[in-house]
């Protein structure tokens, strides 16, 4: 099996994509009023930069957020019928003019989805507790001025129309385990960012999320073989998750030394895919060692059972060679031995 890989140097206000050519789309973007992206926010709209200047800080969000609307109204136009928006994005927190206060920005993007037409779901509350053990800000042991520790990011999901239903033999590959499913489909996620282990264009971009994000999103929300899109690419963390689960990708990156510096080799994509496959059976071996009663169906591709008839063709993924082309990158994927 052969997936294709693009990344373009472009805007996600104006998606160099078909209409209704993408069944997912993974991205985390720019938090409006995290301080880390207020020169990206601003160099895509200078009244930004006035705001700031200004100490306007809901002139400023509201600036941000229509920035990132114009995105949001792309993702609606390439995505196909029944296709799902994974949107990982946080709130801030910020003292401008001497006012403290939270910017809601998961809120905001989720009315913003529901303007171009995509259709909520339940999302994902995605906790990074932090390591510090003075973890609360504001006024130490005495009231009333403290303030809670934001510790936690969000995951909107939204839909664009119906169900999607893929050819069988597609959905029954892609298929994830009982436990899996168990695990994925709460609605809190537990993810530290320490697997994420990538070395990927010519700074380091602590806003990226860990590869373990974009990885279960994929294969939560999308069949091997599907187009997966990540509208701010950043430093590539979607294009591996999706080379690792045998999707096809695309992504768009305003920064162009970001693009430039990708490389999927460099990251070790291959070793990447095969160890999350390999780690993914072995628990699952281990799911069934533990249970009471042996589960009741054998799998078709590994020596295992599993819980329902559901499973049973699962067929975990590796890469076998990436390949450059004009355009991106080809990737010959393989099977996991079991």
């Amino acid at each position: 099996m052969e997936t294709n890989h693009h990344v373009v140097a472009g805007d996600a206000r104006d998606l160099p994509l078909a209409d209704e050519s993408v069944a997912l789309v993974v991205t985390s973007p720019p938090y409006p009023m995290i301080e880390m992206w207020d020169e990206t926010f601003s160099a895509l709209d200078p009244a930004i930069r006035d705001a700031l200047a200004a100490e306007d800080g809901a002139q400023a969000y509201d600036l941000m957020h229509e920035v990132l609307d114009a995105g949001w109204r792309e993702v609606a136009r390439v995505l196909s019928p029944g296709g799902i928006a994974a949107i990982n994005v946080g709130d801030a927190t910020r003292t401008v003019n001497g006012d403290f206060q939270l910017y809601p920005n998961h809120a905001t993007v989720l009315s913003s989805l529901q303007d171009v037409g995509l259709s909520p779901l339940p999302d994902v509350l995605w906790r990074k507790p932090a390591n510090s053990a003075a973890k609360f800000m504001g006024s130490g042991t005495i009231p009333p001025n403290a303030y809670v520790t934001l510790e936690h990011e969000y995951i909107l999901l939204a839909r664009k129309g119906g169900l999607r239903r893929p050819d069988s033999d597609r959905r029954g590959r892609s298929s994830y385990f009982w436990e899996e499913r168990n695990r994925w489909f709460s609605d809190v996620w537990e993810v530290r960012g320490e697997r994420q282990a990538l070395d990927i264009g010519p700074r380091d971009r602590t806003g990226a999320f860990p590869f373990a994000i974009p990885y279960r999103l994929i294969n939560m929300y999308s069949v091997q073989g599907d187009t997966v899109l990540d509208p701010f690419w950043g430093t590539g963390t979607t294009t591996l998750a999706a080379m690792a689960s045998a999707r096809q990708s695309v992504g768009v990156e305003v920064e162009a030394d970001l693009v430039e510096g990708f490389d999927p080799k460099q990251a070790d994509v291959c070793h990447l895919a095969s160890e999350r496959s390999r780690e993914r059976l072995d628990a699952h071996r281990q799911f069934v060692a533990d249970c009471e009663e042996t589960p009741g169906y054998e799998a078709t591709n590994y020596d295992t059972r599993v819980v329902t008839k559901q499973e049973r063709d699962i067929h975990l993924p590796t890469i076998e060679s990436v390949d450059p082309t004009a355009a991106g990158w080809q990737v010959s994927h393989g099977w996991l031995d079991g």
